[in-house]
């Protein structure tokens, strides 16, 4: 029921994390405030589409 998934930054287009959710709970793309090391900040990353 779970599918792992890869999130992608908006700004930088990095693809450095990985986190799984529940395809019937959550059927719209995630969207996570996560680091990322190139801004040094915190900034929004999206579900992509494998």
């Amino acid at each position: 029921m779970r599918n792992n998934i890869i999130l992608e930054c908006r700004q930088t287009s990095e693809r450095i994390y990985i986190t799984s959710k529940n395809k019937r709970n959550t059927p719209e793309r995630l969207r996570l405030m996560k680091y990322s090391p190139k801004l040094q900040k915190r900034a929004e990353f999206v579900e992509i589409s494998k």
